[in-house]
């Protein structure tokens, strides 16, 4: 695969580094392999949400994950479709999907388009989730996955709004569990690893401010309900952890051209033309969720987060508390890029 000078200077840098991450940074155990993971998205919305799911089939086919599902929190059929053509390119097309009726972001986004691209009358990327009916909704398929999985084993990686995982909490016993949905969360869910929110100010026009993060703005009383009723730990990847990680473009332009067509690069384009390295925000909450041992990331103290009315999130240090956010430093950064680049960019399996 051809590589780009400054890859290969960022590779070693990050190989002189690696033995510099204390080893206290370090303190999760490492999870059992492979880690049972959910992936919540408003795919459509942002491309790093097609990047952490070529990077989730990048992790299963090491060996690291097994994705269990996919529900989305972006409200147009096309975000089911496009997530089956990505599933379907990576030869995973019997992944469950499941969708909201939400009414939020309904546009159909600038790349979801893709699902229906075709040359020479033939799909571009394959897939058979055509008609928006045959998705059943997301809560159905969470409790399915949810109700088929060891105890407290499954991570959740969450990086759209918190829609789905808020009215799976609502949810009544049913012919898939006797148990409610806090009660299946409480006795199934290991972690959930949400991107979301934002725990340090960030620039704008010269001046650091208080930030509203849009996962959280766009479904608030989702927000709130999570932040207060979710059962299990929460570790929280807020907007400036993925805003300090930009995804290189020459990675796009350069190391996705194995194949004539790719959904990631093709998704990537049509959403930001290269030259553009956009934030990875998504990629860091799926990374955590599979590699919390791993020294890719600090946290914060155990504490609690709250989402004000207006989409604040704040958080106060308890000793009880389920909470923690991700903390970043200038090594883990480094780490951390060559990471996702690599992952994103491995190919499928043939």
């Amino acid at each position: 695969m051809k590589r780009f000078p400054q890859m290969l200077a960022l590779t070693a840098a990050v190989l002189s580094l690696v033995c510099a991450v204390p080893l206290n940074r370090i303190t999760a155990a490492e999870p059992e392999r492979p880690v049972p993971l959910i992936f919540d998205t408003d795919i459509g919305n942002d491309v790093d949400d097609v990047l952490a799911l070529g990077m989730i089939h990048a992790l299963e086919a090491r060996g690291d994950c097994k994705l269990l599902a996919v529900t989305i929190t972006k409200d147009n059929p096309l975000a089911a479709s496009f997530t089956d053509a990505v599933n379907t390119f990576y030869g995973k097309g019997d992944v469950p999907i499941g969708v909201c009726q939400s009414g939020v972001t309904p546009q159909p986004g600038k790349f979801n388009v893709l699902a229906e691209k075709k040359d020479n009358g033939e799909l571009r990327y394959p897939h058979d989730l055509t008609d928006p009916k045959q998705a059943p909704s997301a809560v159905t398929v969470l409790r399915k996955a949810l109700a088929g999985a060891k105890d407290h084993s499954v991570v959740i990686a969450q990086v759209g709004f918190s829609t789905n995982l808020a009215n799976l909490l609502k949810s009544p016993a049913d012919d898939i569990s006797s148990l409610t949905g806090e009660q299946l969360v409480k006795q199934k869910v290991k972690l959930l690893s949400v991107m979301a929110g934002a725990f340090e100010k960030i620039p704008r026009k010269g001046m650091m401010v208080d930030h509203r993060e849009y996962n959280v703005v766009k479904d608030i009383p989702a927000a709130q309900k999570l932040a207060q009723d979710w059962p299990t730990p929460i570790v929280w990847s807020g907007f400036e952890i993925g805003l300090s990680v930009p995804y290189p473009h020459e990675s796009i332009l350069e190391d996705y051209n194995y194949v004539d067509h790719h959904p990631l690069a093709e998704a990537y384009i049509l959403y930001i033309p290269p030259p553009h390295d956009r934030p990875t925000w998504d990629l860091t909450s799926v990374l955590y969720g599979v590699f919390p041992h791993r020294g890719y990331f600090d946290l914060s103290d155990a504490g609690t987060v709250t989402v004000e009315k207006d989409g604040l999130t704040t958080f106060e240090k308890t000793a009880d508390g389920k909470h923690r956010y991700l903390k970043l430093n200038d090594v883990q950064r480094a780490r951390l890029i060559e990471a996702l680049v690599q992952l994103s960019s491995q190919p499928p399996q043939k």
